[in-house]
């Protein structure tokens, strides 16, 4: 079980394990694992051990954290948006001194709907973002706006409507969708709950984060072993920033080369992170973003993801969209089959890529006795998309 060669590109970091500065302090970890938990719905997602492919690849074992099921919205953004939703509407109705402490059930209770129906929450998305954060207004009863840009596919933009949220395209990227978002907001008062950081936005990503820090959490609570390598892919790189914040608080920084790696995944279209770590600052990538891994076109990177990763992270890699394709299917075909969308198998794909090849193997300390752990951050979050790319070709 295995995937077509294809060209890739890996930069090995060679600032990994410098100090650096707190991005994700612990105590909103625990305020943030505390609160999800207390939530309806709320599971842990399932670990799944992937036998056949990690026989394919010579390694002693792959794991995959399947976060589909998330709460009924098909992705790990579940866990962040929604969670930042509630930590903005607990501090705007202590500031307007409606509640000096309102608790989430009462505010799913719609106890302080009067005021909460006031405010009006606003971000741009490639669509599973905007789904988490319209189903947190739905469920702490505010109002939402939610910016698209020309190509986030009609099924996601119909999955964010249904939770009530007010869809806005934007002609341009996801990052012109950004600013729109902002621009807007600033003009009619409105608050933003992104997962992107900018100078002067950071608290807002930051409860995003600290959300997304379950989801590793989990695995490492299920995974059988410390796995000696995490393969997770970014967009913004929220999302492999937290998984990285997580890995140095459960495991300890790598000392002497010892330690889990992770190595964060790109498209090759729109790898911001790998530029970045090339050019040793933040930086941005610019053109279309031409990449059917919709939830991963971002050309600038997330301002706190990319102050945790560019010392967190072993490596970057950048993947090409037919690879992704290719682990759609592979994944598609196992019995029972695993459904998994197009920005879940980026890092997949740099595994597989990265194992066969004997420089990237080697550079990446890939050996027999090797365990992987993978984040499969969607499912199907567009079943008409889903269905095309799985059964073409």
């Amino acid at each position: 079980m295995s995937i077509p060669h294809r060209p890739f590109r890996l930069m090995i970091n060679r600032h990994a394990g410098t100090p650096g500065v707190v991005v994700l302090p612990e105590g909103g970890f625990r305020r943030a694992k505390e609160e999800i938990a207390t939530w309806e719905g709320h599971a842990p997602t399932p670990l799944l051990a992937l036998e056949d492919i990690a026989r394919t690849a010579r390694l002693a074992s792959v794991h995959w954290k399947d976060e589909g099921p998330r709460f009924g919205l098909g992705s790990f953004k579940a866990l962040g948006g929604a969670y930042a939703v509630l930590k903005l509407l607990q501090a705007e109705l202590a500031r307007r001194g409606v509640a000096n402490a309102a608790g989430s059930a009462e505010l799913a209770a719609g106890e302080h709907k009067a005021a909460t129906g006031a405010i009006i929450v606003t971000c741009a998305t490639d669509g599973n973002h905007g789904r988490s954060v319209a189903w947190g207004a739905k469920r702490f009863h505010a109002r939402c706006v939610i910016f698209v840009h020309e190509t986030v596919s009609p099924g996601r933009r119909e999955a964010i409507a249904a939770h009530g949220a007010e869809i806005r395209e934007v002609p341009g990227t996801y990052d012109d969708a950004v600013r729109a978002a902002q621009r807007t907001a600033e003009a009619e008062g409105w608050f933003v709950v992104s997962d992107t950081s900018y100078p002067g936005y950071t608290e807002v990503p930051r409860d995003v984060m600290q959300g997304y820090r379950v989801m590793p959490d989990e695995a490492f609570d299920q995974i059988p072993a410390p796995p000696t390598h995490v393969f997770v892919q970014a967009g913004v790189g929220g999302v492999a920033a937290a998984v990285s914040v997580q890995l140095r608080a459960r495991y300890g920084a790598p000392k002497d080369g010892l330690g889990p790696k992770l190595i964060v995944v790109e498209p090759t279209e729109a790898a911001c992170l790998l530029a970045s770590a090339e050019a040793g600052e933040l930086t941005t990538v610019d053109g279309a973003l031409d990449t059917l891994m919709a939830g991963l076109a971002c050309g600038e990177p997330s301002l706190l993801a990319w102050q945790e990763l560019e010392r967190g992270a072993a490596a970057f890699m950048a993947v090409p969209d037919d690879s992704a394709v290719a682990c759609m299917k592979l994944l598609a075909a196992r019995r029972p089959p695993l459904v998994a969308g197009e920005s879940a198998v980026a890092g997949l794909a740099a595994l597989l890529l990265a194992a066969r090849e004997p420089f990237a193997r080697s550079a990446l300390g890939l050996e027999e006795g090797s365990r992987i752990l993978l984040f499969g951050t969607e499912g199907a979050t567009d079943q008409a998309v889903y269905d095309r790319l799985v059964k073409a070709g």
